[in-house]
């Protein structure tokens, strides 16, 4: 590991996040995979693999939801495109079967207009208990932006894309105050439309009028993962994002990966959490990690942005030991899911907690507890500016966006 400056002072949460999308990161992980084809996409199969994660002790999953590659043609899949479900969907079908796994779907900013995704994701919250989390995405590719019909996005576009999407998603989550919801059978007023709100945002991508049509989350706000680089500082300050994942070229260089994003972060109203990114490859019954990894890559070459570590689980369990000292939380990539996971579930995972260096896995738990945030107030709480008449509902209240 790299040698940290000595007023950098190290301090860790011990979270650990999984990465559950398909197979598992690897291009070519459906080639190892011990899933049967016609199972591929069954809810037996995603039911299975949140229960392992869950079993085995990690405290949040993420479901990455990728987009068409820029070559993409319709009837010319490439030869390891493989089936996925919405990222958000199967989050919300995990919601119910899990109790203490936090559910974080990724969702675009780009070519998802953020009145549906805080709708979505609000809704979400309240099937996993409180349980969601938003990883935000901003999609470069050219093919995501031809599905929908718009300009592909660039270089500064996608970060003010992705900040302003979150802003009016974050205003949104707070259009409704917490004790809107009153159903008072005795004067047939199931809402209190004073305290709905009309956000009014117009800050040049998006023009929203508001409220949402869900009420307000079981969190308050959700909290919202992004890649470190995506959102500028100025943002961050301001609070768009509650934790920061962060990559580095190799295992070696995460430490000192995070104490740098920490000390470039402007001071604002909280400092977010930091997530180092792993993608895992590991020995596993009687083949070495790094003869798996030649025969995946035999088949399609990984080219990740991730560090990758490839070795033994005593070797990650070292490396973990040091990257959570400085890290908030690690999220692993598995190479092949069902093989990659046993091995964390059976040595990695015990040997952290016996050392004393993961966060309990609570039941019921919030996401927003597991970060230690506290649940926020609506900032709209204090105006009195209805959504409505009063003692009405408006069938028009549900709010514009272009």
């Amino acid at each position: 590991m790299s040698t940290l400056p000595p007023n950098d002072q190290p301090r860790g949460r011990g979270l650990l996040l999984l990465e559950l999308d398909g197979a598992g990161s690897h291009p070519a992980a459906w080639r190892a995979s011990r899933t049967v084809p016609g199972a591929v996409l069954s809810p037996d199969r995603l039911r299975g693999a949140v229960l392992a994660a869950e079993s085995a002790g990690f405290h949040a999953a993420t479901l990455s939801d990728p987009g068409l590659p820029d070559s993409a043609l319709p009837g010319q899949p490439g030869p390891d495109d493989t089936a996925r479900l919405n990222a958000l969907q199967r989050a919300a079908f995990a919601g119910p079967v899990t109790r203490s796994l936090a559910l974080i779907p990724e969702v675009d900013t780009v070519y998802t207009e953020p009145f549906h995704i805080a709708t979505q994701l609000a809704s979400l919250d309240y099937v996993s208990g409180g349980r969601a989390g938003w990883l935000v995405a901003a999609s470069p590719s050219a093919a995501d932006a031809a599905a929908v019909g718009r300009d592909t996005v660039r270089g500064a576009g996608l970060s003010r894309e992705a900040a302003d999407s979150i802003e009016v998603s974050r205003r949104l989550w707070d259009s409704w105050e917490d004790d809107a919801v009153i159903r008072d059978v005795s004067t047939g007023r199931y809402l209190d439309v004073d305290k709905l709100h009309y956000i009014d945002v117009d800050n040049g991508n998006y023009s929203v009028k508001g409220p949402s049509i869900i009420p307000r989350p079981l969190q308050g706000q959700l909290p919202v993962l992004a890649p470190a680089g995506l959102l500028t500082p100025e943002a961050v300050a301001a609070g768009a994002a509650d934790a920061l994942l962060v990559s580095a070229p190799a295992p070696e260089l995460l430490a000192a990966e995070l104490a740098e994003t920490r000390a470039g972060l402007a001071r604002g109203r909280s400092e977010p959490a930091l997530i180092a990114e792993l993608d895992v490859v590991l020995d596993s019954r009687g083949q070495a990690a790094a003869d798996r990894l030649a025969v995946l890559n035999g088949h399609t070459a990984w080219e990740s942005p991730r560090a990758w570590f490839v070795g033994t689980a005593a070797e990650l369990t070292e490396l973990l030991t040091e990257v959570l000292a400085w890290a908030d939380g690690v999220r692993l990539h598995p190479a092949v899911l069902d093989t990659d996971l046993e091995e964390l579930s059976r040595l990695v995972l015990p040997e952290l907690r016996r050392r004393g260096l993961l966060a309990p896995n609570t039941p019921d738990a919030t996401f927003r507890e597991q970060l230690g945030l506290a649940r926020p107030a609506s900032r709209y709480a204090a105006t009195s500016t209805p959504a409505g008449a009063a003692g009405s509902i408006s069938t028009t209240a549900a709010g514009a966006e272009n």
